[in-house]
Formats: C-alpha cells, sequence, structure tokens
C-alpha cells in the first residue's frame, strides 16, 4: 500500500520534517507508514538572480511572491505522484479542524504551498484551485509552521501512528460536534496539597466516564461557547 505522502513548496526545505522528525510522527515517518519531501521553489525561477517576488501592482509594502514560478512548482509536485490537493496555508483560508484533517488523511496526502511575503499572486490561486487553510486567527513569518502544524494534525491519524485507537476516540474535537478533552491526573494521588478526584480512584468505570463527560461539558460551555453553541444547536436538530 502507497504511503500517504506530503510535499511542502517552500523557500526554506531545511525546515523539514522540523518537529515531525521526532516522537511518534518521526517514527511513522521512519518505517514508512508516511512520507514527505520538499521542493525548493526557488529552483523554478528563470532569471539569473533565481527571482521569486515582486512588488504588488497598486502599491503597498511588501513583495508578492510570482505565479509563473509558483505554478511551475505546483506543476512538478502534481507530476511527481498521484493526484493531491494543492493546501496553501493562509490566515484568509478555512480554519483547519479535526474534521479537515480527517478528510485529508482520507486522501493519498497533501501538496501544501508555503508562502512567505505578502503571500501569494491571487492568479496562481485560482488557476491550481488551491484550498486556502488557516491555522488560526493570527500572522505568522511563512507558511511552514503552519504547514508543519497540519500535517501533525493529520499524521497522527494515520493507521498504526498513535498506540491507541480510543486514546484519539476521546480527544477533545474528536466528535462531530465537539467537546474540549476532560482532565488528566496521574501518580502520586497526592501532589502539593492537590488530591486526585476521589472517583477517579473508585474504579467504577461508569461513574468515571460520567465524570469525564460531565468535565468536558463544562469546560467547553465555560472556554468555547462558540463550540457548544454548536453542539447544542446540533443536538436540538
Amino acid at each position: 500500500m502507497t504511503p500517504w505522502h506530503a510535499t511542502a513548496l517552500t523557500l526554506f526545505p531545511e525546515m523539514f520534517p522540523g518537529t515531525l522528525g521526532h516522537s511518534l510522527a518521526g517514527r511513522a515517518l521512519r518505517d514508512g507508514k508516511w512520507s514527505l519531501d520538499t521542493l525548493q521553489i526557488r529552483d523554478f525561477a528563470t532569471d539569473k538572480h533565481r527571482t521569486v517576488d515582486d512588488t504588488p501592482f497598486g502599491g503597498g509594502a511588501g513583495m508578492v511572491m510570482r505565479p509563473d514560478v509558483v505554478d511551475a512548482a505546483c506543476a512538478a509536485a502534481l507530476a511527481a505522484g498521484p493526484a493531491r490537493p494543492l493546501v496553501y496555508l493562509t490566515p484568509r483560508g478555512r480554519v483547519l479542524d479535526q474534521g479537515l484533517a480527517r478528510e485529508l488523511v482520507a486522501g493519498p496526502g497533501v501538496i501544501l504551498v508555503c508562502g512567505r511575503y505578502e503571500g501569494l499572486d491571487q492568479r496562481v490561486i485560482e488557476a491550481r484551485e488551491m484550498r486556502e487553510v488557516s491555522v488560526g486567527d493570527y500572522v505568522l513569518s511563512g507558511g511552514e509552521p503552519a504547514a508543519l502544524v497540519l500535517l501533525d494534525a493529520c499524521v497522527r491519524l494515520l493507521p498504526g501512528v498513535m498506540g491507541g485507537a480510543t486514546s484519539a476516540e476521546e480527544e477533545s474535537f474528536s466528535e462531530a460536534a465537539p467537546l474540549l478533552e476532560y482532565p488528566h491526573y496521574t501518580r502520586p494521588a497526592e501532589w502539593d496539597g492537590r488530591a486526585v478526584p476521589e472517583v477517579l480512584l473508585s474504579g467504577h468505570h461508569a461513574e468515571v466516564a460520567r465524570w469525564r463527560r460531565g468535565m468536558a461539558e463544562a469546560a467547553t460551555r465555560e472556554r468555547r461557547p462558540d463550540l457548544w453553541s454548536r453542539r447544542t444547536s446540533s443536538v436540538a436538530h
């Protein structure tokens, strides 16, 4: 079976695999459960200075990545393997969530376009029908950190990467109408004058499950009212 394959189009290929070369994701990468390669966007520039950006039409600060250079890099990535979606990491995109991670994992892989400067020329985004994805309502210095976040969210869902399937099922955002995860405790049973909740020491699995559910609901109501509202609306329908 062909492993799930990610390609990063970037001006800084040395930033990959980064944190994904360690822990469970790194072991899965070495074991061939997924694969990762990079393409240096600058290699597709055609002038002697290997220029990848230019000033924006209409004026303004910053530089914009040229559509012809980015398009050539995209063409090379698409020609190198099975059809995979082109994902452009940008604050303007759909916010990454667990549902999108599961959707991307269900396919053969992804091609991640990591922008720099003020981003990509809009024409190449449209011409290549890129999926625009954001990792949150903030601005990063480039798309590479966002690409690593997206890859981490996807790779851990691949079969055989995580140790236990039930662990993934109980995590935050694992349901269609998600809850934040309940708090966790381990030994010692008392630390710094703080005791583990007695229900977790009781051995009554049904009571433990009920407590955990209640704590997850309480945390979601308090910390993420947007998620709680979505959940209650879903239940009502």
